[in-house]
């Protein structure tokens, strides 16, 4: 377990004119999986987004871990293999996260989409055709054999539908196909305890959030801090761009000019819908809507999750679910569960997110590869440094993408590798109890330790992991106190986030570090609670407190769907550190 008390999270100024024999453009998933890896080596990194870390789609995915059962059909078995691989790893390195997730796929015809899955895997475009029980069964034999190597879920089964799932699914469905997934509670976390991992191990690292590059001449990047607007300058040995959907733009700020990527997006809906979450019994339907794509719902923690669209866009900067969409996923519920109705009411956040895939001329969005690939731009007449580009990838797959960009990191730089990162636990997964026994121990022992009652503990573990135990004693000496108005946290826990975690605005906290927003659990109320305790933690004045509350407000509205009411800025002092909206979204959401 790490014994580390805070992440070394720093300002741009703090790292002024330091050298660095890497740094990483970009803090979504696939740049701190570098970042972690190349610190185990010993590798002494900086880690810079122009966001949050996180902010972008490493914050907006499905939140599933898995290997891409739908990739088959296109004949990428390797990606499949690889994906259902690093799932096992992460349920294995990641348990308080990651949980496997029962799936149930609805079927209603016996020979249907044959065609279309040949068509599909010979590269041509079929008809639109759902999917019938000998194509699903035949997919899910060769995700079985896949995924064998570090077996931890159940091989798939068929079965004629049960009473139940007749009452739930539309009167066609004749069978259900059933296999096992997984699913993650809080990848921003995950992408948090990473930083943190890495720097334990290589405390010479550091990573700097709302922190913009600007360019790179000879050595030397030049650095602007998004919050002050000040400039500073480090040099590095290598550098690596792991900027996602922005992957072009960054390319051209460090002198590159080759298009290697193209975006598209995933809108997402959170429900307030009991009744659907009681009847899917705690697993995710796996879907065809009746225009072919393919949807997903399951239960995510008290709500349900929906997911999602496939739309390509060009401006990664320039995006948000539109009313259509929210209106297209509702429609596709409707039609899979009939019997149940579903309208905007029941929507209480909505998210998005841009997959950065590689350049494609792919009739369809859902045609393009998700696999990744690592490629090296030589130094040029401006620079004089190489850089990894990191194209393409999945959430699932961040390790082996981040095992396979470090290596190149480490020939460049003329370093061997000392570990690998594929048996590592990842924070809080660390020292976590195996089984019903050993967790009631161990919350009863975070509960006495800590003076706390047992729910609380519980919350603790399932939040944090084993790292709870050292975290929840120093909750209890600032009082542990619940916030009134959101009191699934307390305000020790919110002020603990805001000091220890790299907050620098509101909607840091809010939408990233807890589980409120997405949860449909923020009120303008709760709101206001958070922005007082974050004002007091991190030193803000009367008129950052009351823009920084405007912010939040307005990115929840305007962006996740929340309802709240408009909170107005300070009129006579506006400060200059926040960045438009359109222009907020984090550089590297990978």
């Amino acid at each position: 377990m790490s014994t580390t008390s805070a992440l070394p999270f720093v300002r741009p100024a703090a790292v002024a004119g330091r050298h660095f024999s890497t740094v990483i453009v970009g803090a979504g998933i696939n740049g701190v999986g570098v970042f972690r890896d190349l610190s185990l080596q010993g590798v002494d990194c900086l880690i810079v987004d122009k966001g949050d870390f996180s902010a972008g789609a490493s914050s907006a995915p499905s939140r599933m871990i898995h290997g891409g059962l739908r990739y088959l059909e296109s004949g990428s078995f390797s990606l499949v293999a690889e994906a259902t691989r690093e799932r096992n790893l992460l349920l294995r390195n990641a348990p308080h996260l990651v949980q496997p997730l029962k799936t149930v796929v609805p079927l209603s015809s016996f020979f249907g989409g044959l065609m279309s899955s040949a068509l599909k895997f010979l590269g041509r475009t079929p008809p639109q055709r759902t999917r019938g029980l000998l194509a699903v069964a035949t997919g899910l034999r060769l995700y079985d054999l896949l995924g064998r190597r570090q077996r931890v879920m159940p091989n798939h089964r068929i079965s004629r539908v049960q009473p139940a799932d007749r009452q739930l699914f539309r009167a066609a469905v004749r069978w259900t196909a059933t296999f096992f997934d997984a699913w993650i509670s809080h990848p921003e976390w995950l992408v948090l305890e990473l930083v943190r991992d890495a720097c334990r191990d290589q405390p010479r690292s550091a990573a700097a959030n709302h922190c913009r590059v600007m360019g790179c001449a000879g050595k030397t990047l030049t650095l602007r801090d998004e919050t002050t607007g000040e400039v500073v300058q480090v040099t590095a040995d290598a550098v690596v761009n792991a900027s996602g959907a922005w992957l072009d733009r960054s390319t051209a700020l460090l002198g590159g000019a080759v298009p290697r990527v193209m975006g598209t997006k995933g809108s997402h809906l959170v429900l307030d819908h009991p009744a659907l979450r009681d009847a899917l019994q705690g697993r995710m339907a796996y879907f065809e809507a009746l225009d072919g794509r393919v949807c997903i719902v399951y239960p995510f923690l008290d709500r349900v999750l929906v997911g999602s669209t496939d739309i390509p866009v060009d401006d990664p900067d320039q995006i948000a679910t539109e009313p259509a969409e929210v209106d297209y996923l509702l429609e596709v519920l409707g039609e899979v569960f009939p019997n149940l109705s579903f309208g905007r009411k029941d929507v209480v956040y909505t998210y998005v997110g841009v997959r950065p895939l590689a350049r494609s001329d792919a009739d369809k969005p859902g045609q393009i590869s998700r696999d990744h690939s690592v490629v090296i731009d030589p130094p040029s007449p401006s620079r004089d440094i190489p850089v990894v580009g990191l194209v393409g990838g999945k959430w699932t797959t961040f390790r082996a993408l981040a095992e396979e960009a470090t290596n190149e990191v480490l020939h460049l730089l003329g370093r061997e590798r000392t570990a690998s990162t594929r048996q590592l636990p990842i924070g809080g997964g660390s020292g976590m109890p195996q089984g019903g026994q050993a967790t009631e121990r161990f919350i009863e022992r975070i509960a006495q330790d800590a003076g706390l009652a047992r729910e609380r503990a519980q919350a603790l573990l399932r939040r944090y992991g084993s790292e709870a135990l050292r975290m929840a004693p120093r909750f209890k000496v600032a009082g542990d106190v619940p916030l009134q108005h959101a009191p699934d946290y307390s305000a020790a826990e919110v002020a603990w986030l805001c000091t220890e975690t790299g907050v620098i605005h509101l909607d840091d906290l809010v939408i990233r570090r807890t589980l409120l927003a997405i949860r449909g659990l923020v009120t303008d109320a709760a709101l206001a609670e958070m922005a007082g305790i974050a004002a007091e933690a991190l030193g803000w004045d009367a008129g950052r407190e009351r823009q920084e509350l405007h912010n939040c407000t307005t990115a929840l509205r305007e962006r996740h769907g929340v309802r709240l009411a408009p909170a107005a800025p300070d009129s006579d002092a506006v400060p200059a550190f926040h960045a438009p909206l359109t222009t907020h979204p984090a550089l590297s959401p990978t």
